[in-house]
């Protein structure tokens, strides 16, 4: 046994740990490779590393993983069956528009000489009584429907998260103000100007754009009361009192932190305004008050097949058909997103 003076000195916190000899007692077995070493400082030998690696690899496994909101959000929408399946429909639908043209031999304008004859391995969708391949008609009348309704949910989106955030942020008169004008084109019959609009614009313009300002411009209004009031129940919290301590400015305020929590209300509203959108567009077509020929729409096409229906039905049942499966789809991509971006949800992800 060492001497106290030498025992003192070798635990000593200045004096670095240093290898003992372990000495097993009588009987007692191999020394532990644990206990060969001393010290604060003590390395262990090579069995301890081992054991150590495979102690950190077992619990490695059992370690969870933090995700973002992004990624979660995605789990979610994942397991939305209806959603997953809108989302296919809507982008075969959507390759069929953009990309089908691109093969198909006919063109949407072209006349053949083929008249009012069924669906068949040269017209898959049949001919007009004009002599028209209606399946270049449908792609390229699908094209122009999922483009109008994409032009009017952006251009409604943008405006209507920009004036509810105003009215939401700051309140008092500009709340005031643009609440007014916001409730001002909400109480005016949206039929009754859209009819006038068509009128007057779309013929003199002919072409889908117009139609998808005319939209955006009364689409807007419900998602600027949605994002008001959301805006009002997020700046009465804390992060953004602390941010206001700190001295950020209103626009870092509201681009970094309003809007981003409330993304998920207006992502679920640009998708509902995009069902929304390709409906007013074949209804205004459908009364001859929308896209005007050379170019065609499904609302169009309904309209002309309305009145060949009892005789030629696959030339109203094709575009009535398409006009559906959009709508749908994108409304069960619209409520798998709303399940998904709800914080609430307890959709295990």
């Amino acid at each position: 046994m060492p001497e106290p003076r030498e025992a003192a000195r070798f635990n000593s916190p200045d004096t670095a740990a240093r290898p003992v000899l372990a000495t097993p007692l009588p009987g007692s077995g191999p020394p532990d490779p644990l206990l060969s070493f001393e010290g604060p400082a003590a390395i262990p030998q090579p069995d301890a590393m081992a054991t150590a690696d495979a102690l950190a690899a077992a619990q490695a496994g059992l370690t969870i993983k933090a995700r973002s909101q992004f990624q979660m959000a995605y789990a979610r929408f994942i397991h939305h069956k209806m959603a997953l399946i809108g989302l296919g429909t809507f982008v075969a639908i959507l390759l069929f528009s953009t990309i089908g043209p691109l093969f198909w031999h006919y063109n949407y304008a072209q006349i053949t000489n083929q008249f009012g004859t069924g669906p068949s391995l040269a017209h898959p969708f049949g001919t007009d009584t004009i002599g028209h391949d209606m399946f270049a008609q449908m792609m390229s009348a699908t094209s122009t429907s999922i483009q109008t309704a994409l032009v009017v949910a952006g251009i409604a989106t943008v405006l209507g998260t920009l004036v509810g955030a105003a009215a939401g942020y700051y309140g008092k008169w500009a709340d005031a103000l643009l609440m007014r004008f916001t409730d001002l084109i909400l109480i005016v019959p949206g039929l009754v100007i859209l009819l006038v609009l068509a009128n007057t614009v779309s013929k003199a313009a002919g072409n889908w754009l117009w139609i998808a300002l005319i939209l955006a411009a009364l689409f807007w209004t419900y998602l600027a009361r949605l994002v008001r009031g959301v805006f009002l129940s997020l700046r009465e919290r804390e992060f953004i009192e602390a941010e206001h301590a700190i001295g950020a400015g209103s626009a870092r305020i509201i681009l970094r932190h309003l809007i981003p929590n409330a993304i998920g209300p207006i992502i679920v509203n640009a998708t509902l305004t995009i069902a929304n959108a390709i409906l007013v567009e074949a209804a205004l077509s459908f009364l001859g008050l929308g896209i005007q020929p050379p170019q065609v729409s499904l609302g169009y096409l309904i309209a002309q097949g309305e009145g060949d229906a009892t005789v030629l039905p696959y030339l109203f049942y094709f575009p009535a058909a398409f006009l559906i499966a959009i709508v749908l789809a994108v409304n069960f991509i619209g409520d798998g997103l709303r399940d998904a971006l709800d914080p609430q949800q307890r959709v295990r992800a």
